[in-house]
């Protein structure tokens, strides 16, 4: 066995984290915004109808699978067993665990699929109960979870080489990685839609031929640090039997917003039509700050706070989670602060073309509101989470996982009927509130996360920053006749001058009471 290896200074190790931070940001933003793209092409093609309605749903169950699977509880098991055998084996001990684990995963994944293409109507009907009163959608949402449905083997390949590249510091090729999807949806939409009976069908072969791009983009960069994984198949290696253990209990716990989001797409199923579909393109406008800071801070850290674990390091553990949970306060509030004011801006500038209506625009502005209300408790979980994995600790976040989807279930029922699904997205952003708090104080009173000082004053400053940021964006701000009477590149003008202004007079205000760039490093 390897002795413990020594870790950088503090200093030096949130510096670090900052700058790949940036870097997993950065791509993520390049990622989102392509995405949005690919959102409006959609939507200009299919807009909130049937055929939107059956894709969505189509693509939102292996998509919710791979975040348990891939980016969810497999990988905040993964990781730490990862670095562990990083920091105290050798190489030959490490390719062995990735080749057990790529095999192990693979194997089972493959079977998983193709029962699900077998069982396409059953698992329709599970997840979209009320397509069943209309035959056409739910014939057509088959059809296409069969397409979209392997696309979870592939991506969860995929998050199982980002998260060994992760671990060895390289977070540019899996926040890169993204794009291909990005750019095969909006490939499959322009050039595939003019052959094909049902046009929404392209998007099912988007999604596959994007599956199996991503998983190839990322294998030269596995055999550049030696670890191209060789499949094997072992339910007995130690290493895997451990990420297993972990795994199992995570599945719930780690992707519990991901649940309360297909529970939503399930009562959603019953309403009027286009309701899953405002749903959906509230939740992408949502996802896009959560995705560039939340997702990539937790990228960052989880790493790393499990080699700290490992080398018993426990102030700078608390150090590190106390960095995150700061950077993140900095960028969610004014996040979800502005997607609120702008909800109808930002819907009409993006999607309010071809297919889609004024009505869809209304709709969706709705949800947006309700979710970006609870955008800083999504951030929070995506940063605390990783305290309790990289500790192979994934019992306790089950159990609050529970409570927090009670709380969603019995929330969606109250609200559903007054507020229809807006009522939907706003019991996801209260349950998730509820989960934030008590992972923060599970980690608090375990003695893993102390407040480091100068809490107080960052709270003041903050507040002053957001109080300018949102009287720039309500005195610049227009009426919605006027967005939806502007053509696109009015609205686009329009919206870029409200959101450089906002930000502009955010960050300044945050600079005159004395914030600095510095503060976040050290």
């Amino acid at each position: 066995m390897h002795p413990t290896k020594s870790t950088p200074s503090s200093g030096d190790q949130k510096s670090s984290h900052l700058r790949s931070t940036g870097v997993v940001g950065g791509f993520t933003l390049l990622s989102r915004v392509l995405g949005l793209v690919r959102d409006i092409v959609i939507a200009g093609f299919i807009g909130a109808s049937s055929g939107a309605d059956a894709f969505f749903v189509a693509f939102k169950i292996p998509n919710f699978l791979r975040r348990l699977f891939a980016e969810g509880a497999f990988a905040q098991a993964f990781v730490p067993v990862l670095s562990e055998y990083r920091t105290r084996r050798d190489h030959r001990a490490v390719q062995d665990l990735v080749d057990h684990v790529a095999g192990t995963l693979g194997l089972s994944l493959a079977l998983l699929s193709g029962i699900a293409i077998v069982a396409a109507p059953v698992i329709t009907l599970i997840f979209a109960p009320g397509f069943i009163q209309y035959e056409e959608k739910l014939a057509l949402t088959t059809d296409l979870l069969r397409l979209t449905f392997p696309y979870l083997l592939l991506i969860s390949m995929t998050a199982f080489a980002g998260s060994v590249l992760n671990s060895y510091g390289r977070f540019s090729v899996p926040a890169v990685t993204p794009v291909l999807l990005n750019i095969s949806l909006i490939g499959a939409t322009l050039f595939l839609t003019p052959y094909l009976d049902q046009p929404v069908m392209a998007l099912g072969w988007g999604v596959l031929i994007a599956g199996v791009a991503q998983l190839l983009f990322q294998l030269p960069f596995l055999a550049q640090i030696k670890l191209l994984p060789t499949l094997r198949v072992d339910r007995q290696h130690a290493g895997v039997k451990q990420i297993v253990k972990l795994m199992i209990p995570a599945l719930f716990g780690v992707s519990v917003s991901q649940i309360n989001l297909l529970l939503d797409t399930l009562l959603a199923s019953f309403l009027q039509t286009g309701s899953v579909s405002w749903l959906y393109y509230s939740d992408r406008l949502v996802e896009l700050p959560l995705g560039v800071f939340g997702i990539a801070i937790a990228t960052v850290i989880l790493p790393s706070l499990s080699r700290l674990h490992a080398n018993q390091a426990p102030e700078r553990f608390a150090a590190t989670i106390d960095w995150a949970l700061r950077l993140v306060i900095l960028i969610g509030i004014p996040a979800a602060i502005a997607l609120f004011i702008l909800a109808e801006p930002l819907i009409t500038t993006l999607f309010q073309y071809g297919a889609m209506t004024q009505q869809d625009v209304l709709m969706a502005a709705m949800s947006l509101r309700a979710y970006a209300f609870g955008l800083l408790a999504f951030m929070f979980i995506k940063v605390l989470a990783p305290g309790y994995f990289s500790r192979q600790d994934t019992k306790t976040p089950v159990r609050i996982a529970v409570w927090a989807m009670l709380t969603n279930m019995v929330l969606n029922l109250i609200l559903v009927w007054p507020l229809q699904h807006a009522g939907l997205a706003l019991a996801t952003s209260l349950s998730s509130f509820l989960n934030a708090l008590l992972l923060f104080l599970g980690l608090y009173r375990l003695g893993f996360y102390k407040p480091r000082p100068g809490w107080p004053v960052l709270l003041l400053r903050l507040l002053v920053g957001n109080t300018v940021m949102v009287l720039i964006l309500i005195g610049l701000g227009s009426e919605l006749e006027l967005w939806l009477d502007w053509g696109w590149w009015q609205r686009a003008w329009h919206l870029g001058l409200l959101c450089l202004a906002g930000v502009a007079g955010y960050f300044l205000a945050l600079l005159l009471t004395g914030i600095r760039i510095a503060h976040f490093r050290s």
